[in-house]
């Protein structure tokens, strides 16, 4: 099947890996947006000797989320196919780009709204060991997920994923920073998407990255994305269930 792709990185100084990835992800993806979310390191100028690659620049840092969003709305102006969404810290095979686009489209029924890289769904030779707090949270809101929703979701967090660009149209993005997924994952709910997940390694480059601010402390990280959580809910009109995984915190 023939369809148009636009692969999107998320950069916020990212100076030490942002020539060897974007090489790769070149390699694999004609049309590549880079949103460079405020960078202040080499990453402005960087990006400047890259003419193949369209850039679009946030002036201050605003967020995770709010270069995802970015992104977002460029692939729906632009009336692309797919989305792949990629990090920019080497953890991400590109190489994978082609076959998880392509994902998007199975042979025996309608397009998939998303489909989520996942570092949980098979193991790879050579995969990393996760930082152990970054993986409790990470399974205890993927848990939190499929026991509201009824998914069989493996990694609530991988930043690896192709969506359906119609289907972006729907989502209200105004969570800006590291949380900005798990308001995802509710809208989605709410309007019945079609998802499924993609096994992809599981590559840690930079076990110290910072969440900004009072969140690299995982209890209040832990504790702001149960509220996220709960303000979503609400926004969307859907009930909490009761019986979930910490459920009480989230009513």
């Amino acid at each position: 099947m023939t369809f148009r792709l636009l692969t999107a990185l998320p950069v916020h100084n990212e100076e030490a890996h942002l020539v060897p990835v974007l090489a790769e992800v070149c390699k694999y993806s004609q049309d590549v947006l880079v949103i460079d979310d405020g960078s202040t390191d080499r990453t402005p100028e960087l990006l400047s000797r890259m003419p193949d690659v369209r850039t679009i620049t946030h002036e201050v840092n605003q967020g995770y989320g709010a270069a995802l969003r970015t992104a977002f709305e460029y692939a729906l102006e632009n009336e692309y196919d797919v989305l792949i969404t990629i990090d920019c810290d080497g953890q991400h095979e590109p190489k994978l780009i082609p076959t998880l686009a392509d994902a998007v489209f199975p042979a025996d029924g309608p397009a998939w709204d998303l489909v989520s890289g996942s570092r949980y769904l098979q193991q790879f030779a050579g995969d990393s060991a996760p930082p152990e707090d970054r993986r409790r949270l990470n399974q205890e809101i993927t848990a939190w997920l499929n026991c509201q929703f009824g998914w069989p979701l493996t990694d609530a967090f991988c930043g690896f994923k192709a969506y359906h660009v119609p289907a972006l149209a729907k989502l209200q993005i105004t969570e800006l920073g590291y949380a900005m997924p798990l308001q995802a994952w509710v809208q989605m709910a709410a309007q019945d998407w079609r998802i499924t997940e993609f096994p992809v390694p599981l590559v840690y480059l930079d076990e110290e990255r910072s969440f900004g601010g009072s969140l690299d402390d995982v209890r209040r990280r832990r504790a702001y994305y149960y509220e996220v959580l709960k303000r979503e809910l609400q926004a969307t009109h859907q009930p909490c269930l009761a019986g979930c995984d910490d459920a009480e915190s989230i009513r």
